[in-house]
């Protein structure tokens, strides 16, 4: 490696993101990892990220369709609340306007478990998955989107305020 000058990039630290508050319904995994839909607005994927700025964690809540691996929706917020994925879901029903059935799939946390955001997919007739306790690969495809962001764009950009970063990802 150091005769072709290769570097490794270490990944940043680890923070847990998915908690769960255990009186709040869970549903079932209706997806099971079947990550190809036949066309676009079938089934949206969610999940919630942490992103390190100099003044302390961002958080990213996005919203993906599986049909083109587009992310449709997106929040960023210094709390991860359940307002972030909302807002991340309400951006994605808003440019989409899907039909009845959608599935929307995600992890069990307690931001996706929470009755006001089970409310609001159930205003839209939209259907909850959630994924299995602890099995990352259930949402593999949101986590790799993930991944990617994380090397490609914040292993190179250093964000000094919560702020910059907001800007930089708009």
């Amino acid at each position: 490696m150091r005769k072709l000058k290769l570097v490794v990039r270490q990944r940043q630290a680890y923070k847990i993101t998915t908690k769960r508050k255990h009186s709040d319904s869970v549903a079932d995994n209706l997806l099971r990892q079947q990550f190809n839909p036949k066309y676009a607005n079938l089934v949206w994927a969610g999940d919630v990220t942490y992103l390190r700025t100099n003044q302390g964690w961002m958080y990213l809540a996005v919203v993906m369709d599986l049909y083109s691996r587009e992310v449709i929706g997106w929040s960023l917020s210094k709390r991860m609340t359940v307002d972030l994925v909302e807002r991340a879901l309400q951006m994605a029903i808003n440019i989409r306007r899907p039909e009845p059935g959608l599935m929307f799939h995600s992890d069990r946390g307690s931001q996706y478990t929470s009755g006001r955001f089970t409310q609001l997919l159930s205003k839209y007739k939209i259907i909850a998955s959630m994924s299995s306790v602890g099995a990352c690969l259930d949402n593999a495809v949101v986590e790799r989107f993930f991944g990617s962001l994380k090397n490609e764009w914040l292993l190179n950009v250093v964000h000094l305020t919560r702020d910059a970063m907001k800007m930089d990802g708009c």
